[in-house]
């Protein structure tokens, strides 16, 4: 069975395994979803990440990460773009989730990255999702 929108399950699986208190989600894998997955780890919304192969296809692992007393660090995770409507951001134009303490996840012609990087380098991109 395809997915239509397996960005819009990941994150989904992210967030109900997080309101469950669950350590590890999993999910079929993709070179985009890993992408995203590096860019969540690096701005420390998770643990780590890893790729677990198996038949028929590859999964991908996120360890996610808790504060003291199982407190959430993801607070709100929301996909933007979607199949049915593509949301593009132009250099100037790219958001600032919760005034620059979230993260705006960017895919540009220089890969995915994140909105502050992509300022840096002056590039925009379409907006996969915002994470606070």
């Amino acid at each position: 069975m395809t997915m239509t929108d397996p960005i819009a399950d990941m994150l989904t699986r992210v967030r109900n395994g997080q309101s469950a208190g669950h350590d590890k989600v999993s999910m079929p894998t993709s070179k985009k979803l890993v992408e995203i997955a590096r860019i969540m780890s690096q701005e420390g919304y998770i643990e780590g990440y890893e790729i677990v192969d198996g038949e028929p296809r590859a999964s991908l692992e996120i360890t996610l990460k808790y504060g003291p007393k199982k407190a959430k660090t993801i607070r709100g995770i929301k996909r933007i773009s979607k199949p049915g409507l593509r949301i593009y951001a132009g250099k100037d134009d790219l958001p600032r989730v919760l005034g620059g303490l979230g993260t705006a996840i960017i895919s540009t012609s220089h890969g995915v990255m994140t909105d502050r990087d992509a300022r840096k380098e002056g590039i925009g991109g379409e907006v996969i999702a915002y994470i606070w």
